[in-house]
């Protein structure tokens, strides 16, 4: 296979995707976003305005893409000289990346002077429009880019980031192109199925520190890639997603709403208030089951004698436990994870129970920690079911679909 064709394996396999770049020096992540975009599965097309050619050639964007690029609504290429017609017809989803404040402003007047504006005018109204803004901070700010950005959402553009940070003109502030990983995700996001539309979605993920004193505690080697990936799942499925993490190096999914707790005291105090408006609630957080007694001041030093601390230790608050037994019209459908080290389903079934929860969710703890790929076995009332080894975001996905299937049909729950 060469470097530029599909994963028809990938995320966006099948998918096909015009990807128009307008003038900007944030041309230059365009590039690698095409090479994301066909690696995830999708075939692209580029068209580009005359500006964006002098910032990157039609060329470059060939060869990363496998296909011949149009910049203009003349090419003899196209039938009829229709390019405008023929190049998102079949197309799965515009996008722009870079868009220039200019460009905005053509589409938000409805002015289509090049092939890139007169396509996205022109383009079928079931084919979404992915914009990502790239300029400078003051233009950015500037009232006019502001009004133009907020008519094309209202037109239903999506628009994606702008980021802040350093910019080419040696700035800092909002104006960078989003990095193209993050619009591959956007675009693998928009494409999921809106299971969880309207619901509210509670996730807990990683571990807890249990402290023993200012410098050491008690806690385990959960990464919490699980919980973070089944809160971007649910948020790619529509949900509105509060995730309340353990300390944990990961970055928060976007559109999620991130709580940061350390021990397991805390992360119930945030559970608890959160539970009664939540449709949902997935505890995948490997919480510590005791903490020490008594916490000391100060940091435990050797004395050079040998002797060694005595620690006593309490049991932590049961959190999926305690929001299982919450009054009906405040419960959230509970959704717990069992992590195990031997005889999996049948602590998961116990567990099940004990908790008093319609799904548990079970899986060898030990050797998926810290890892990207995972093996799930749902186990309910009728029985267990696997999901096949694979990416944690795609078991997330496929999770959350049961988890869609099984929800009571009412509607979600507000804020």
């Amino acid at each position: 296979m060469s470097e530029h064709c599909a994963d028809e394996g990938g995320p966006l396999a099948g998918r096909h995707i015009v990807l128009g770049l307008a003038g900007g020096v944030a041309c230059y992540k365009a590039a690698e976003l095409a090479r994301e975009l066909t690696r995830a599965g999708a075939s692209v097309q580029v068209v580009m305005t005359e500006a964006a050619c002098r910032f990157i050639t039609p060329v470059t964007m060939q060869a990363l893409s496998g296909r011949a690029v149009f910049t203009s609504q003349w090419d003899e290429r196209a039938p009829d000289r229709m390019a405008h017609i023929g190049l998102t017809r079949g197309a799965d989803a515009v996008v722009v990346a870079p868009a220039s404040a200019d460009f905005i402003a053509q589409l938000a007047q409805g002015r289509a002077a090049e092939l890139l504006a007169l396509l996205c005018l022109a383009r079928p109204a079931q084919v979404p429009l992915v914009v990502a803004p790239a300029m400078n901070r003051e233009m950015w700010a500037h009232p006019a880019t502001q009004r133009n950005v907020a008519q094309i959402r209202a037109d239903g553009a999506a628009v994606l980031g702008p980021a802040a940070g350093a910019q080419a003109c040696g700035e800092v502030g909002e104006g960078r192109m989003l990095e193209p990983d993050e619009l591959r995700d956007e675009l693998v996001a928009l494409f999921q199925p809106k299971l969880l539309a309207a619901r509210r979605v509670l996730v807990t993920a990683g571990p807890t520190f249990e402290a023993i004193d200012p410098v050491r505690g008690i806690t385990n080697r959960s990464s919490g890639k699980m919980g973070f990936a089944v809160a971007r799942a649910a948020a790619e499925a529509g949900a509105a997603v509060t995730l309340v993490a353990g300390p944990v190096a990961l970055a928060t999914p976007r559109g999620v709403t991130r709580i940061d707790v350390d021990s397991a005291e805390q992360m119930l105090a945030a559970v608890l208030p959160l539970a009664p408006s939540h449709d949902v609630f997935v505890a995948t957080a490997a919480v510590a089951d005791w903490r020490p007694a008594a916490r000391a001041e100060e940091k435990i030093k050797k004395d050079g004698s040998g002797a060694t601390p005595t620690l006593a230790f309490v049991e932590n608050p049961d959190i999926l436990a305690t929001v299982a037994r919450l009054p009906e019209a405040e419960r959230p459908w509970c959704v717990g994870f069992a992590a195990e080290s031997h005889d999996v389903l049948r602590h998961a079934r116990a567990k099940r129970l004990r908790k008093g929860v319609p799904l548990i969710v079970a899986n060898h703890g030990p050797s998926t920690f810290g890892r990207d790929d995972n093996a799930l076995v749902l186990v309910d009332a009728e029985g267990e079911r696997e999901l096949p080894h694979g990416a944690k975001i795609t078991l997330a996905r496929a999770l959350v679909a049961e988890i869609a299937a099984r929800l009571p049909r009412a509607a979600g729950r507000g804020p």
